[in-house]
């Protein structure tokens, strides 16, 4: 049976050395175990991108998009998902920026998460 559950992915502000930041994260449960996945921009400039994709909102959508690698030495074929958040305006513009897991462990619990 496929999952229904939307992931959203949610911000919350922190400070460091005086000022706000934003961190972002999926929160989830694994085995009545609950757990955040820290997710991050695929570099530094992208934060500003996420600020314009989230708004005023503090909750988006997880997109996510299997693709599909051939290695044409070897035939081996690499499967995965890439991610991003997209929101949409009033006037039907989207904006999206692509986000990763910040580090492996969040990236296995995103994978179990998915299942």
């Amino acid at each position: 049976m496929a999952k229904t559950n939307q992931i959203l992915v949610e911000r919350e502000t922190y400070e460091r050395n005086g000022k706000n930041y934003f961190t972002y994260f999926i929160r989830g449960k694994i085995r009545d175990k609950d757990v955040r996945v820290a997710m991050v921009p695929p570099d530094r400039g992208g934060y500003a991108v996420l600020d314009i994709v989230f708004g005023n909102d503090n909750q988006v959508p997880l997109t996510t998009t299997p693709f599909e690698i051939k290695d044409e030495a070897t035939g081996r074929v690499f499967k995965g998902n890439t991610y991003s958040v997209v929101t949409t305006d009033e006037a039907g513009n989207a904006f999206e920026c692509k986000i990763k897991p910040f580090r492996n462990s969040d990236k296995m619990l995103l994978n179990m998460l998915l299942k």
